[in-house]
């Protein structure tokens, strides 16, 4: 039904490779991407970096589909395109609609997903994504049930966006409510004075293993009040009595992501239960003494505009990335008032936000009921 097209990278180390007008994709500019169309990556690369490797310029309507790092994301060339090495592509024949096969491509992900081989990370081959089974109908009904797709599609991208809203304005109360809590005079004292800030250790990927017995705790894994390993439970068996004494996490312990982009991140989740967790780099935790200052308290103080505020005046890095270093964990003041005081605090807030929580939890309930009814209606338009 087509050409299957691989690419490749010019070297990093060269700047004359980067920076030109020739559109370059990896899979990372399609991570969070959610358009059908896409024109250009982060980067663009020269004619030289162009000629100094073995991509490929494909024309507009090439579907580009990640072999790897992961294996699935799928858009469509707005215009003339190359890729690195992470894609095999399909340039389509003239029988074959782009949007067609963008869709049935979303739906066979899964199916192309479990063809993947590698240790490190997955990956899938050209030879294997072009033995991959596909429907083709005539272009007339492969117009037809775009068409028919876009429409359902449409009707719940509606419902979704109001999902969202409410999830936005369940944050907005859920802020509001921190601001209101935390805006009373309490004792100041700096985050040292009260806690123990712990940094990361850079694990190494090739020592994963699906077996492992301890999770290994990522940027990707702390969201805003809890973990999520949804995406990327990561374990290990590389532990030495010295990295289980420095970065397994304990009870008590409240995690913060150090690095991300447009201020998205400077998370905070609680450790709530002994785990075999283990801290890995760019996320930090800070250990409080509890004799002073309640675990719990700290966990929605350091998730308030109150200290994010604070947090995000340590930033460095470019318009892209932001980081912030273990200072933010130590110098800024927080608010330490006794305990019985921290514990009445917690109660309180815990008491305000319960229905908030309950309704979220009802949201992203019907969010993935729309993620499943997306998958449904995308079987029911291929399936023989």
């Amino acid at each position: 039904i087509g050409k299957i097209v691989s690419g490749a990278t010019p070297k990093t180390k060269d700047v004359d490779n980067y920076g030109g007008s020739i559109a370059w994709i990896t899979p990372a500019d399609l991570s969070g991407y959610t358009s059908k169309y896409i024109s250009h990556g982060s980067r663009n690369i020269t004619q030289k970096g162009y000629d100094s490797c073995s991509t490929h310029l494909m024309p507009r309507g090439t579907v580009l589909f990640s072999s790897r790092a992961p294996i699935g994301y799928v858009a469509i060339a707005e215009n003339p395109i190359c890729t690195n090495q992470g894609f095999k592509s399909i340039v389509p024949n003239d029988d074959i609609d782009s949007e067609f096969l963008y869709y049935q491509l979303q739906y066979l992900r899964k199916k192309i997903q479990e063809k993947g081989s590698g240790t490190t990370f997955k990956e899938i081959s050209g030879k294997v994504l072009g033995e991959t089974d596909i429907v083709v109908p005539s272009l007339e009904e492969q117009s037809r049930i775009v068409a028919h797709i876009e429409e359902l599609f449409s009707e719940l991208d509606k419902a979704v966006d109001t999902l969202k809203t409410t999830k936005e304005q369940l944050e907005v109360y859920r802020q509001a409510v921190l601001v209101d809590i935390f805006s009373q005079e309490y004792p100041l004292r700096q985050l040292k004075e009260i806690s123990v800030a712990l940094s990361g250790f850079a694990f190494k990927s090739k020592n994963y293993t699906p077996d492992g017995k301890y999770t290994v705790i990522k940027i990707g894994n702390v969201k805003d009040g809890y973990l999520d390993f949804s995406r990327d439970k990561t374990r290990t068996n590389e532990v030495t009595d010295k990295i289980l004494q420095k970065y397994l996490l304990k009870q008590g312990d409240c995690l913060i992501t150090l690095t991300g982009t447009k201020r998205d991140y400077g998370f905070v989740s609680m450790i709530e239960r002994q785990t075999d967790y283990l801290l890995n780099q760019r996320v930090a935790a800070l250990r409080f003494d509890t004799m002073i200052a309640l675990p719990e308290f700290f966990r929605y103080y350091l998730s308030s505009l109150n200290y994010r505020n604070q947090f995000f005046k340590y930033e460095t890095g470019n318009v892209g990335q932001g980081n912030v270093g273990i200072k933010a964990l130590c110098e800024p003041a927080v608010p330490c008032p006794p305990l019985d005081t921290q514990k009445k605090i917690v109660d309180q807030i815990s008491d305000r936000l319960s229905v908030c929580d309950s309704i979220e939890k009802t949201v992203d309930t019907a969010l993935a009921q729309a993620d499943a009814m997306r998958q449904s209606i995308l079987k029911q338009a291929f399936e023989a």
